[in-house]
């Protein structure tokens, strides 16, 4: 197999402006669908061409079982083409899933790292891949709504992703929290139901509702579940990563979870924590978890504590950040300058 090593750019590369007209691919490297909801396939084509994109739809998204969308090889196959495919702007999948590590040694990084950069845009699983690719490349890539949710939701946060797709290199791009945010999810219907009002808050300033804080750095993270897999494998060159683009500004890692209970989070950020990868952090960004529950009394406040709070890292939780949507739009690579005061926050991303 081709050369697994990191070999990066002076500087973030980010893939060109997505425009009108332009072709996005529509690929499930991760989790597909099942016949019963591919309508919300047509529905996602549907408004991508009313947006004036083309598409491309992979065999990928039509079919599902034991949790993937194809065989391996199969799925690592359709993406390396579709990656290496000039014509193909974005690839923004459906939703996430459980399984995409098993494509990352089957991938041919070389070639990958040799092709034009391409936009890259999805939450859960699909961080799997925004992540390695970043680290892999130094190719910016987007953690944000998947298809799935960007064709069924109308909010102002959401359909943000375009903004910062469509953004030149050196562009500042500006996204606000939420005022309301989503605690069912329902694909049944074309709107998110935005019931519960959005809180931020500061690791260890609950208590001071008028408290604030603002963060400088570069963006990387992913959803916890599958990123912390990676540990220890060559898809995660933290170390080698983070030498090469501290400029100085250090970095921000954004943090989300699904399924995860309090301490299976702490086991998580324990372990991230222990194999370096919160050296050169100067903040941290947690989403809202899905499907959460404590552990007796232990929360997850206990958790960021017992991690980050030691290190006096700075924490910002309840951000608009996963599977509870609304979420941002956050790009691997790109530096940003985060605010929070009084509940609400502005996440200020510069693409350099």
């Amino acid at each position: 197999m081709a050369n697994h090593q990191a070999n990066y750019h002076s500087q973030i590369i980010y893939p060109a402006p997505l425009q009108a007209g332009d072709l996005i691919g529509i690929i499930a490297p991760s989790s597909g669908l099942e016949a019963e909801i591919h309508h919300l396939i047509h529905r996602s084509t549907a408004y991508l061409h009313q947006l004036g994109y083309q598409t491309r739809v992979g065999s990928s998204v039509w079919t599902n079982d034991k949790c993937v969308s194809l065989p391996k090889e199969q799925r690592a196959a359709e993406l390396e083409q579709f990656l290496l495919d000039d014509q193909i702007k974005a690839i923004i999948p459906p939703w996430g899933g459980e399984f995409l590590m098993d494509i990352l040694p089957l991938l041919n990084w070389e070639k990958i790292r040799q092709a034009t950069p391409t936009w890259i845009l999805g939450f859960s699983d699909i961080s799997t891949l925004t992540f390695t690719y970043t680290l892999m490349t130094g190719y910016a890539s987007a953690h944000g709504p998947g298809m799935i949710d960007i064709s069924g939701a109308d909010d102002d946060l959401t359909i943000r992703w375009q903004d910062l797709l469509s953004a030149v290199t050196g562009d500042q791009v500006e996204q606000h929290s939420s005022a309301y945010h989503q605690t069912h999810s329902d694909y049944s219907k074309p709107n998110f139901n935005l019931d519960t009002p959005t809180e931020w808050k500061i690791l260890g300033q609950e208590d001071q509702p008028e408290a604030s804080l603002e963060l400088t750095g570069r963006l990387i993270g992913g959803c916890m579940d599958v990123i912390a897999a990676l540990i220890g494998t060559p898809w995660s060159p933290i170390p080698d990563f983070m030498q090469h683009y501290d400029q100085d500004e250090g970095f921000i890692w954004y943090l989300e979870s699904c399924e995860m209970n309090a301490a299976a989070i702490y086991r998580h950020l324990w372990q991230m924590n222990q194999a370096g990868w919160f050296q050169h952090t100067r903040g941290v960004l947690i989403g809202r978890p899905a499907g959460y529950t404590p552990v007796k009394n232990f929360e997850i406040q206990d958790a960021l504590q017992a991690v980050l709070g030691e290190q006096q890292i700075p924490v910002i939780y309840n951000v608009d950040i996963g599977h509870i949507p609304p979420q941002l739009t956050l790009i691997n690579g790109a530096i940003a300058h985060v605010q929070t005061a009084n509940g609400s926050g502005t996440v200020q991303q510069i693409l350099r």
